[in-house]
């Protein structure tokens, strides 16, 4: 379709925008070479034996480990169709969009939430953790960690090139050490995932359509208080954490580690949410208060069954609401949302969601809140309550065009599906809802093709589209009124990954967990990904909201990532990755770009443990820096090795 100049895509390369699942592991820091010969090397384990404690059967990720002779690491066999660029905007192999019959941008195939549903047999149940089949990460991807990636393809009308994954991919920071290395032998980690701006005649044409807590002693299985990792004596009394601290470095305020006895695929971590003075967050069976100032549990809820979805935000008063397992066996549902005062550490109000017919599969769901009002998103049917109270507000309509997964905050923005004669060319929409009603106020609609992959934003909304059968992936950005406001425009040589979280959402999509994302009200900011695997350096673009256009670049200091997190004022508060030198740290950019200036360097003393965690969702708040693992491990179960779920630093 032939566009007006204001209403071009974006310009790059082709294909499809990935996401590396949360906490995927990263690949492992390279130690300094060492000053003398090594050691001759250990005895090779006899034929058939397990190598290096490794099972020989399938990992705990359900993986098998590499062939002999195949790259380790996580690094791609083969070019394969993530491989080297290919000539011609659309000359990469099909990539599935994220709501088509392939696998979606983010992360591991999934049927379409918004095209052809499968039977009511077909449908993968997850197990009895509420783990997909695919595994704990995901399928191998790769992101903004360094990985090889390569170049986008043409955006929607309207997206800028961007590309995917929530803070990192989850971003970029890599995980233990020795669990890294277990982990890319069970997993056969992750190809990249890089996505260039694209050029596109296509345009999608869019256009407007009118409790206290206790001792958490006893944590030896499912029964005991999960609090989430509640180890109050973190590490042992002697071990001095800012031992090693330099001047000009920030303090270690406090660490935490994990002590929760976990599944063996482990546990996805939902939050943190900040209320008051205490931080909170929720993983396996239960959810926990800590105190931002010592780290100390302040309270702990616990149930009986799996969390299965959380919402990104709380409402203003301090409340969230959980998805929970309605079952421990193997072909449990997320079907019950159960709501907690984050001010009180109790649990209020709980819900079964009652399936809309035999298509309304609830193996998983996508929690939003905007205002007092909660939306419940899955392909087969919406339901939405009032988050003080439980009543229910609305549910699914009637209507060829029905909701199917929210992004909330201080609008409540819907993707919508609409039933077509062919379920390979789909038509949606983007509406704004009312949140105490659900009708809308007002409709854009895309040219048919195209499918809402992510809102980055939401106040300015900005918005990814993809369009599976062009292979194209781009960024919108919408005024107040649902009209167009521009489709964003980057260099060909860009290849961005925001972090949306990796975690498989087949029937529930959640739109609004993108980190390495910011907005005001007049720019975008996105990061690019790293430039190659050795030169582990990338920069942050900011786009004029109301043009489309690259307004600057700020390059990330040599050797080093850097990942916006929100804004501060006019400036753009973005992190520093660390490395095997040097800490983390948290920089800010001015509003007319330039280079980052440091706000707070993490020591250098605990760069290991920083690149210990797991994913990362990332707190910059009054001066002190949090990280909070995004996804917790079984390590805790063998007693061998500790690992870090939270770290705080400050001046």
């Amino acid at each position: 379709m032939t566009q007006p100049p204001s209403q071009q895509p974006p310009q790059g390369g082709s294909g499809t925008p990935q996401e590396p699942p949360s906490g995927s592991p990263r690949r492992p820091v390279t130690p300094p070479p060492p000053s003398a010969p090594p050691a001759p090397p250990a005895q090779p384990p006899a034929p058939g034996a397990p190598a290096y404690g490794y099972p020989a059967a399938p990992g705990p990720y359900g993986q098998q480990p590499p062939a002999a002779g195949t790259p380790g690491y996580g690094y791609p066999q083969a070019p394969g169709p993530y491989g080297p660029p290919q000539p011609g905007p659309y000359a990469e192999q099909p990539q599935p969009g994220p709501y088509g019959q392939q696998p979606g941008p983010y992360g591991s195939p999934q049927p379409g939430p918004y095209g052809q549903q499968p039977g009511p047999y077909g449908s993968p149940q997850p197990g009895p953790y509420g783990q997909q089949a695919a595994g704990a990460y995901g399928q191998p991807q790769s992101g903004p960690n360094g990985q090889q990636g390569y170049p986008g393809y043409p955006a929607p009308p309207g997206p800028p090139p961007l590309a995917p994954s929530p803070s990192s991919g989850r971003g970029f920071f890599r995980g233990r050490t020795g669990v890294i290395v277990a982990a890319a032998v069970a997993v056969v980690v992750v190809a990249a995932v890089g996505v260039g701006f694209a050029v596109s005649g296509d345009d999608p044409g869019g256009k407007p359509v009118a409790q206290e807590s206790s001792d958490g002693k006893d944590k030896s299985g499912p029964t005991a208080s999960p609090s989430g990792d509640g180890n109050d004596e973190g590490r042992d009394t002697d071990d001095d954490l800012n031992a090693g601290r330099k001047a000009g470095e920030a303090k270690i305020l406090w660490m935490k580690d994990n002590d929760l006895k976990l599944p063996r695929d482990g546990a996805t971590v939902r939050g943190p949410w900040v209320v008051g003075d205490t931080l909170v967050k929720a993983a396996y069976r239960g959810i926990s208060g800590y105190s931002l100032d010592t780290g100390d549990e302040k309270w702990t809820v616990g149930f009986d069954t799996d969390i299965c979805a959380g919402s990104v935000n709380a409402t203003a008063d301090g409340k969230v609401v959980l998805g929970l397992l309605d079952g421990t066996g193997d072909r449990a549902d997320c079907a019950e949302i159960q709501q907690v005062d984050l001010t009180t550490g109790k649990a209020g109000w709980k819900k079964t969601i009652q399936p809309n017919g035999i298509w309304d599969l609830l193996t998983d769901i996508g929690l939003a809140i905007s205002g007092d009002t909660v939306t419940v998103g899955r392909s087969g049917g919406t339901n939405a309550f009032r988050v003080s109270d439980g009543k229910e507000l609305f549910g699914s309509t009637t209507d060829k065009c029905k909701p199917v997964a929210y992004a909330g905050g201080p609008k409540l923005i819907a993707a919508v599906n609409c039933t077509t004669d062919d379920p390979e060319n789909p038509q949606q929409q983007i509406q704004q809802l009312d949140p105490a009603t659900g009708k809308a106020r007002w409709t854009y609609q895309p040219e048919r093709g195209w499918e809402v992959d992510r809102v980055y934003s939401v106040d300015p909304l900005v918005v990814a589209l993809t369009n599976e059968k062009k292979k194209s992936w781009g960024v919108l950005a919408l005024k107040d009124d649902g009209t167009l406001r521009s489709t964003l425009k980057g260099d060909a040589s860009d290849k961005f990954a925001p972090d949306c979280g990796g975690t498989l959402q087949i029937f529930g999509k959640t739109l609004d967990n993108c980190a390495g994302v910011a907005a005001d009200a007049d720019t975008f900011y996105m990061a690019t990904q790293a430039t190659s695997t050795t030169d582990r350096t990338n920069t942050v673009v900011a786009f004029d909201l109301d043009s489309g256009k690259t307004k600057w670049k700020s390059a990330a200091p040599a050797g080093r990532l850097m990942q916006p997190m929100r804004m501060d004022g006019a400036n753009l508060v973005v992190r520093l990755e660390a490395t095997y030198e040097a800490g983390g740290a948290i920089a800010s950019v001015a509003p007319t770009g330039g280079a980052p200036k440091i706000l707070l360097q993490h020591p250098a003393s605990t760069a290991l443990t920083e690149e210990s965690i797991f994913g990362g969702k990332f707190i910059w708040l009054d001066g002190r820096s949090i990280i909070v693992a995004d996804r917790l491990t079984e390590a805790n179960n063998r007693g061998d090795d500790r690992e870090t779920a939270m770290i705080a630093f400050g001046e």
